[in-house]
C-alpha cells in the first residue's frame, strides 16, 4: 500500500533515535549534574547534623515547590474561561481509531458509546491486534462483521461507519498506524478500548481543531475509574487528585507552547500531520508521548508554528489501576517511555531552537529523570533516622514535610476550584477528601508511583518493550445500559 510505504519512509527519515543528533551541553549538564549531585547529597547524610542531613530531600521539596510556583503563575486564566462560539463553514471530517488487544471485556461499551456521541464519528475503525480472547466473537455477534483475514478490513452491515481489521499482534503503535494508512478522514481520535468519552466529548474535539487550522494535536480531560473493590476505591481517590494536577499542569506549559503530553487513551491528531511525521512509533513504550516530540520538530523544522492544546470541554473516563500491581507496572512502562523519548530526543534539550519547549520544558524533563529517585532516597534517609533515633535530625524534617504539605495543599485546594470551572463539574464535591489526601498521599500513593519509576529506570537500561495488560472492571461498572 502506498500510504503504508509512506508511512513507513517518513518515519526512517525523520525518526531522532535512527538517526544520530548531537548531544547539547544543556542536557549533559541537566541530566549528569543531577544524578551527580543526588550521590553527593547523599554521601553528606553520614556526615551532615541537622536538616542538613537530609540535603537530598530539601533538594526534592524545593524543586517541587518551584514547579509548583511556575504553574501557578500560568493557569489564572482557568478563572475567566467563556465558551466560544462555533466556527463558520463545514467542520472537518472525524474518525475515530481504537486498537484492542484482547478487550472483549470492554470494547462493545466503548463503541456503544462512540455512537451515542451529539456528533457522531464518520468513521469508526478497530483494530485487533491480535486477540487471543473472544474479542472478534463478541464483535462479530453485536455487530455482524464477517470473518476476515489477517490484513483484511470488514464493514458493519449495521453500523455502515464501523470497520474492523484483523492483525498479528505486534503493539498499539502498529495497530494505530495501520488504521492510519487507511481512513481518509481529516482528523484522526485514538481512543483506548477501555475509555469511555462524554456524549459531547468527539464534537468539542471537532470543533477545536476546525477553528484552529494550526492545532495538530490536542487532549482531552480525563477521569480515572477503577473497580469497587477496598483496593480499588482508594487508587481512584488518589489517582483523581493526581489527574487534576497533571492537566492543570498541562494547561500551564501550554500557555508557553510546550506542552508534550498529551493522553493516548483519548487524543485527537490532524491526519496529515502524523503521516507528515511517519506515523506512531512501534519501539516506544509511550507512542503518544514520543509522537508529540516529532510534532514540534517537524513545525521548527518547517517553520509551520503548530499548536499543541489541552481541551477542557472534552471529557472522558477511563479504566485505571486498582491494585498495588497493576499499578506499578503502568508506571514501569510510562515512565520506562518517558526516559526513552528523553533520550532519543537529548539534543532538543537546552536548545533555543525549539524555543520555549526546548529552554524550558525539556531542561525541566531532564530533572524529572531522577526526581523519583531523589525522592526514594529521602524517604530512605528519614527512615533510617527514625530508626536510629536521631531526633534532633527527624524534628526539623518533619517541619520541613509539614510546612511543603500545607503550601501543597493550599495549591491544590487552588487548582481543583479552577478544575471544576474548566471541566465544567467533572470533579465530585468533598472538600475532606482533599485534605485527607494532601496529608496520606506523601506517604503512600506518591511513593508507590516513585517505585514505579524506579522499575521504569530498570526497564528502560534493560530496553523492555511492551504493550502489557491490566486487569479491567472500573468502566464496566459505571457504565451506562444499552
Amino acid at each position: 500500500m502506498k500510504t503504508a510505504d509512506t508511512l513507513r519512509n517518513r518515519f526512517l527519515a525523520f525518526s531522532p533515535r535512527l538517526n544520530r543528533r548531537p548531544v547539547t551541553p544543556a542536557s549533559v549538564a541537566l541530566h549528569g549534574g543531577a544524578l551527580l549531585l543526588l550521590v553527593l547529597l547523599t554521601t553528606q547524610a553520614w556526615h551532615q547534623s541537622g536538616v542538613l542531613a537530609w540535603s537530598v530531600g530539601l533538594a526534592y521539596l524545593g524543586y517541587d515547590t518551584l514547579l509548583l510556583m511556575f504553574v501557578g503563575s500560568r493557569i489564572a486564566p482557568l478563572r475567566h474561561l467563556r465558551p466560544t462560539g462555533s466556527p463558520q463553514g463545514k467542520a472537518p471530517d472525524l474518525a475515530v481509531l481504537v486498537a484492542a488487544h484482547n478487550e472483549a471485556a470492554v470494547l462493545e461499551t466503548t463503541v456503544h458509546a462512540l455512537l451515542r456521541q451529539s456528533s457522531p464519528p464518520d468513521q469508526i475503525w478497530i483494530v485487533d491486534d491480535g486477540s487471543s480472547d473472544d474479542t472478534a466473537e463478541r464483535m462479530r455477534a453485536s455487530f455482524g462483521y464477517q470473518h476476515v483475514s489477517i490484513g483484511d478490513v470488514a464493514q458493519s452491515p449495521r453500523v455502515p461507519q464501523l470497520r474492523w481489521i484483523r492483525l498479528p499482534h505486534g503493539g498499539k503503535a502498529r495497530a494505530l498506524n495501520a488504521a492510519l494508512e487507511r481512513v481518509e478522514c481529516e482528523i484522526v481520535l485514538t481512543v483506548d478500548a477501555d475509555t469511555l468519552l462524554a456524549p459531547d466529548a468527539i464534537e468539542a474535539m471537532r470543533t477545536a481543531f476546525h477553528r484552529e487550522p494550526a492545532l495538530v494535536a490536542a487532549t482531552g480531560l480525563l477521569r480515572p475509574i477503577c473497580d469497587r473493590s477496598l483496593s480499588g476505591r482508594l487508587f481512584e481517590w488518589f489517582q483523581t487528585y493526581e489527574y487534576v494536577r497533571n492537566f492543570i499542569s498541562r494547561f500551564a506549559w501550554m500557555r508557553v507552547d510546550g506542552l508534550l503530553l498529551i493522553s493516548g487513551a483519548f487524543a485527537g491528531f490532524r491526519r496529515d500531520a502524523v503521516v507528515a511525521v511517519g506515523g506512531f512509533d512501534p519501539d516506544c513504550l509511550v507512542e503518544d508521548y514520543e509522537l508529540i516530540h516529532r510534532l514540534h520538530r517537524w513545525s521548527v523544522d518547517h517553520d509551520l508554528g503548530w499548536k499543541i492544546r489541552v481541551l477542557g470541554e472534552a471529557l472522558a473516563s477511563t479504566d485505571a489501576p486498582g491494585t498495588i500491581g497493576t499499578f506499578l507496572r503502568q508506571r514501569r512502562r510510562w515512565f520506562g517511555g518517558f526516559l526513552q523519548t528523553q533520550y532519543w530526543n537529548r539534543d532538543m534539550v537546552g536548545n533555543a531552537r525549539f524555543g520555549r519547549l526546548g529552554t524550558m520544558m525539556l531542561p525541566v524533563k531532564a530533572l524529572d529523570t531522577v526526581q523519583p529517585l531523589y525522592g526514594l532516597v529521602a524517604f530512605a534517609l528519614l527512615a533510617k533516622f527514625l530508626i536510629a533515633g536521631r531526633l534532633p535530625v527527624v524534628g526539623p524534617i518533619l517541619i520541613a514535610m509539614l510546612a511543603k504539605i500545607i503550601i501543597d495543599l493550599g495549591f491544590h485546594l487552588w487548582s481543583i476550584a479552577l478544575y471544576r470551572r474548566w471541566s465544567g463539574g467533572m470533579l465530585p464535591e468533598g472538600w475532606s477528601r482533599v485534605l485527607l489526601a494532601s496529608f496520606i498521599e506523601p506517604f503512600s500513593f506518591q511513593l508507590l508511583r516513585h517505585l514505579g519509576a524506579a522499575w521504569g529506570w530498570i526497564a528502560f537500561l534493560g530496553r523492555s518493550s511492551t504493550w502489557g495488560s491490566a486487569r479491567r472492571g472500573g468502566i464496566l461498572a459505571r457504565a451506562p445500559a444499552e
